[in-house]
């Protein structure tokens, strides 16, 4: 199928983007990998009046530190996160996360703020800026306002936006020193849809307890889910075979998934549960390493 026809709008600056939300509202969509949305307007899932391809604003391309927090422009590419050396470097959560962001053509085009827009529950990207406290910077005509994922993440395809406002940039704070990531999910095929998946990042005292846990994971629900209780059973603890087991269980208790063609929602829970298991032995062996 081809999409319905619509009205195109190429403009040069963030600016003139959000003067044309502020004009068309509802009826538009911005467009800038386009790699969920154009398929949605091919199967008329989605039939927008008004496209507004935001391609020609670089100066929204942009992948630096400030301060700390890795900032990421509405047009930063997959493809260009995957290779940053900063994001290597700062947000290894994410380095280890984006191999399993669709392939390698979807890397090229697709952009990070894209995919967090997007807001599909079994998507890579929400749970690593879930996991990691990012900050959703949004824009419009009226101004710009900052919310967190818990507010940003509304349900499945649904996020928080106002018709008039877009996602300008993403802000993830750069991983702590010391700190352990890891990212693992699972799909019925490669590059498949996923069933499920885990982003996780542990902070450790000299002590070797855990101080600080935090961990989303995909397919627990309508939205990417913050693993709260699993974050409170092991922070302050060792993670010892015990802890490890009680985690994974309280993982698949907590997870409320929905069932579809590709996993029932009992086996998603199970998938759930066994995925924390196997985060957190990654980090109890680096923290034996020690």
């Amino acid at each position: 199928m081809k999409p319905a026809a619509f009205d195109y709008h190429r403009p040069d600056s963030i600016e003139e983007a959000c003067a044309l939300l502020a004009e068309h509202g509802a009826d538009s969509r911005i467009l800038s990998g386009g790699q969920s949305l154009v398929p949605l307007m091919n199967m008329r899932i989605l039939s927008p009046a008004v496209l507004i391809d935001i391609n020609r604003c670089r100066d929204l391309a942009y992948l630096r530190e400030e301060g700390g927090v890795i900032a990421c422009g509405a047009l930063t590419r997959q493809g260009e996160a995957e290779t940053s050396d900063l994001v290597a470097a700062r947000l290894p959560l994410m380095a280890a996360a984006m191999p399993h962001v669709g392939v390698r053509a979807n890397r090229n085009f697709g952009t990070v703020c894209g995919s967090l827009a997007h807001a599909d529950p079994l998507a890579e990207l929400p749970s690593v800026a879930s996991a990691l406290d990012a900050t959703f910077v949004i824009a419009s005509s009226r101004g710009r306002r900052e919310v967190g994922a818990d507010e940003f993440f509304v349900s499945a395809l649904t996020n928080c936006l106002e018709p008039d406002e877009m996602l300008a940039e993403v802000r993830l704070p750069a991983i702590p020193e010391g700190a352990r990531c890891a990212f693992l999910e699972i799909a019925n095929r490669a590059h498949g849809f996923a069933v499920a998946g885990i982003a996780a990042c542990v902070e450790f005292g000299p002590d070797g307890r855990c101080s600080r846990a935090r961990l989303s994971a995909m397919g627990a629900g309508d939205t990417t889910a913050r693993l709260g209780s699993v974050e409170a059973l092991i922070e302050g603890q060792r993670l010892d075979d015990a802890l490890i087991r009680a985690a994974g269980a309280e993982a698949a208790a907590a997870a409320d998934p929905a069932g579809d063609v590709h996993a029932d929602s009992a086996y998603r829970a199970e998938v759930i549960g066994s995925l924390v298991r196997k985060v957190l032995r990654q980090m109890q062996g680096a923290v034996v390493e020690r």
